[in-house]
């Protein structure tokens, strides 16, 4: 490698070093998951990413009704309400007047279809189908009822048009004949109404429940069961064909698009049930909106608006589900394919807006979803909006383009246009740096007039004295208008125009204020040492600010500990609040010295490791230094330090002196002495011709100085009383004449269990 190559190739690597330590950082926010954390003014998020102008919403009507289930709409832009507790159908006009035009004594009005100025409106439990007609001539009533409240309209009159003696019905569809379609539950019954109120049992499924109804171009119906969340094509003379089995339990949606391709929203997973005995009636568990379990109560997901659970004896729809939903596209050949799915969230209702986007409404965030993918089987979808209730549980097209919804756990009805607002706005979540910081430019993608303006802080709450909002100058570049602060938060405002605005990805330059990194602990251990794990190939990443939480701990894997007893070690712990990268160097210092000797620097582990022995027998201090250098040029870097606590070594044994042995009494006196250079005498043992080790006091008793002096008594023993005579009389050798040997054996521990031992022979005759 020449010169040149050598240079660049070092370059190369210096760059990489200061690209990867601490310097300008960036917040983006580009995902779908990155814009849900924001509050959007009439701005709908997309699936893939990117915000846009969401369709023109009017809060329409509020009713006294908790539920409203279903909607129908007439010719004259009117909308229709059926509603429950308490059960009425309301009339709501285009100007947002409402009045009650029919109420049941039956606890819920649960489904309501329209033709002709006719509206046929289904109660239940245990309900009918009732026909409301207008009086002929007869004007409406000048409406002086409060807020939240609504008239009475004296000018409608209901009358019973069909009772199919069951406990639930559960939808109503029309054909162009004008004749009337039922769904009823228990006996998985639909029956066929004409118009002038002859009646038929058109089907009958094994499925306990037939939970939706829509009547495709060709007078065919198509029918959503409970139970095993079946799909059914339904001729006009009865025939029936299992379009699909879902995966799912529960049918709670159907919809048409104008080619006659079937949706289909599916819930809840399916459970095998026990058999009913003859004469019970199946059990149903359907799914109650906000509700996840029997009798909990409802859980909103906007915290401040009344939550009304039901505890009645009624089921509702799509009780118990709390696994999600799918949507399903059916083709016109009968191929099916899943087009949608959540893990946690309720589809009740779906509905095409003018565009032919397919809608759909859930809960238990009121989210109104425009699955911009279904016709291709892609799972593309925008939120357009989160409506002021947990639940959006019905979808109907009005006139105009225009789709009306409406909402439960507060029943209201809102109107969606067929046109986009002409602004809104997106604040995204607040930006925590964690530290202070000074604020770059601010990058944006997208398209058309957008206009993004940011405000910064020092507390999480912007309400608490944050500075103003400032416009961002785009066109040039400029920094952030934005005081340095620790928090930051930005705004969009899209304004309509001839290119349709878009927010793709807004990202945040900003630059930490350097702190020093911070030492937590500092620890010593005798008798084990640390080693090194394999260390991962790649840089390192200590931050990541896109989608991640700063607030979350770091997590430091335990350092792989063997036992070591001729080791000493030092492990520490650190931070640093800029996620710098940190090298460390080790000092120690012996009693009474006054300066540091360096033992190792430039280590990037947290832990170090050597021979106990290298050190004299004394006492010490360790120092350790953290230095944030690799992630700073020169003059800006930051170091700090800490100190262990005291601690001490002993890696030298004691010494033994004047071990000696006597005979006196038929007992053997042994003396000596221990002598540690260091720290005092723990303890002694002593041990006779290989016998058992004993504990011996030194003579003070007390062994708790460096010198211990020891004289104590060990007994003989003695020959057995059993030997035999001719053990007695044996003829006796040579070496059976000579002096009897003894042999004494102490070991002595000091403080630290370091080891001495000696042994003398005492011989006697």
């Amino acid at each position: 490698m020449n010169c040149r190559a050598a240079f660049f190739l070092a370059l190369l690597v210096v760059s990489s070093l200061f690209a990867a330590a601490e310097g300008t950082r960036t917040w983006e926010q580009s995902r779908f998951d990155d814009f849900s954390k924001g509050t959007a003014h009439g701005v709908a998020l997309r699936s893939t990413g990117g915000l846009e102008l969401a369709p023109a919403w009017k809060d329409l009507a509020a009713t006294p009704s908790t539920y409203i289930w279903s909607l129908a709409a007439d010719e004259n832009g009117a909308v229709f309400a059926a509603a429950g507790s308490p059960a009425r159908v309301y009339r709501v006009t285009a100007d947002g007047k409402a009045s009650v035009i029919f109420e049941a004594r039956e606890l819920q009005v649960q489904s309501i279809a329209a033709a002709k100025g006719v509206l046929y409106a289904a109660t239940a439990p245990d309900g009918k189908v009732y026909k409301i007609e207008r009086k002929p001539g007869a004007a409406a009533p000048v409406s002086s009822a409060g807020a939240n409240s609504v008239s009475t309209d004296p000018a409608w009159t209901s009358s019973v048009f069909f009772d199919p003696v069951t406990k639930y019905i559960w939808g109503l569809a029309l054909d162009a004949g004008g004749n009337l379609f039922v769904a009823t539950g228990d006996h998985g019954e639909i029956f066929r109404v004409t118009p002038q109120g002859n009646h038929s049992r058109l089907f009958q499924s094994d499925e306990a429940h037939i939970r939706s109804l829509v009547v495709d171009g060709n007078g065919n119906l198509i029918a959503g069961s409970d139970g095993s969340g079946l799909i059914y094509r339904i001729s006009p003379q009865g025939e029936a064909f299992v379009l699909f089995s879902t995966a799912r339990k529960e049918i709670t949606a159907l919809a048409l698009d104008g080619d006659g391709n079937i949706y289909a929203a599916a819930v809840g997973d399916k459970r095998p049930s026990p058999p009913a005995t003859p004469g019970q009636t199946p059990t149903f568990t359907p799914i109650t909106p906000g509700v996840t379990s029997a009798p909990q109560p409802i859980a909103s997901g906007n915290p401040g608006f009344p939550q009304t659970p039901f505890t009645g004896p009624f089921p509702f729809p799509a009780f118990g589900a709390s696994t999600g939903s799918d949507i399903y596209r059916i083709a016109t050949d009968g191929a099916p394919l899943k087009v949608w799915t959540s893990r946690d969230e309720l589809i009740y209702t779906l509905a095409f807006d003018g565009g032919g986007r397919l809608l759909a409404g859930t809960g238990n965030r009121g989210r109104l979803l425009a699955i911009t993918g279904a016709s291709r089987g892609e799972d593309d979808y925008s939120e357009l909006l989160r409506a002021p209730a947990s639940q959006i549980t019905a979808l109907v097209r009005g006139r105009n383009g225009s789709l009306f919804a409406a909402t439960s756990n507060l029943g209201k009805l809102f109107l969606l246009g067929p046109a986009p607002e002409n602004e809104g706005s997106f604040d995204s979540d607040v930006f925590d740096a964690r530290l202070f910081s000074h604020w770059g430019r601010l990058e944006f993608r997208g398209a058309g007039n957008v206009d993004v303006l940011v405000r910064s802080g020092n507390v999480d709450n912007p309400d608490r004295n944050w500075s103003s909002w400032q416009r961002v100058d785009l066109a040039h570049g400029a920094p952030i208008p934005a005081p340095p602060a620790r928090f930051l938060q930005w705004r969009a405002v899209l304004h309509a125009g001839s290119t349709a605005p878009r927010v793709e990805s807004v990202a945040v330059n900003y630059l930490l204020r350097n702190v020093a990194p911070q030492i937590d602990e500092v620890n010593v251990a005798l008798g084990v040492r640390y080693q090194s794990s394999p260390r991962p190939v790649g840089p390192e990443v200590t931050l990541s600010t896109t989608g991640s939480n700063p607030q979350q701990p770091r997590y430091e894997p335990p350092v792989p500990t063997v036992r070591d007893p001729d080791a000493l070690s030092v492990k520490w712990s650190a931070h640093d609040d800029n996620d710098d990268q940190l090298v460390y160097s080790l000092y120690y210092r012996g009693d009474g010295e006054s300066r540091w000797l360096l033992l190792k620097d430039n280590l990037t582990d947290r832990f170090y490791s050597l021979d106990a022995s290298l050190l004299p027998d004394g006492g010490y201090t360790m120092k350790v230094v953290a230095s944030d250098t690799p992630s700073h040029p020169p003059g800006q870097d930051l170091g700090n330090e800490k100190e262990s606590s005291h601690f001490e070594i002993d890696s030298t044994p004691p010494v033994i002196a004047g071990l000696s042995g006597t005979l006196e009494s038929g007992r053997l006196r042994v003396r000596f002495s221990a002598t540690d250079s260091f720290s005092p005498i723990k303890r002694a043992e002593a041990s006779l011709d290989a016998g058992d080790w004993q504990f011996v006091e030194p003579t003070g008793q007390l062994s708790d100085a460096r010198t211990e002096s020891y004289d104590f008594q060990l007994p003989l023993a003695e020959m057995p009383a059993t030997a035999t005579a001719s053990t007695r009389t044996a003829k006796k050798t040579p070496a059976a004449e000579g002096p009897i040997e003894h042999v004494i054996v102490v070991r002595v521990y000091d403080r630290y269990d370091n080891l001495a031992s000696a042994k003398t022979v005492l011989r006697a005759r």
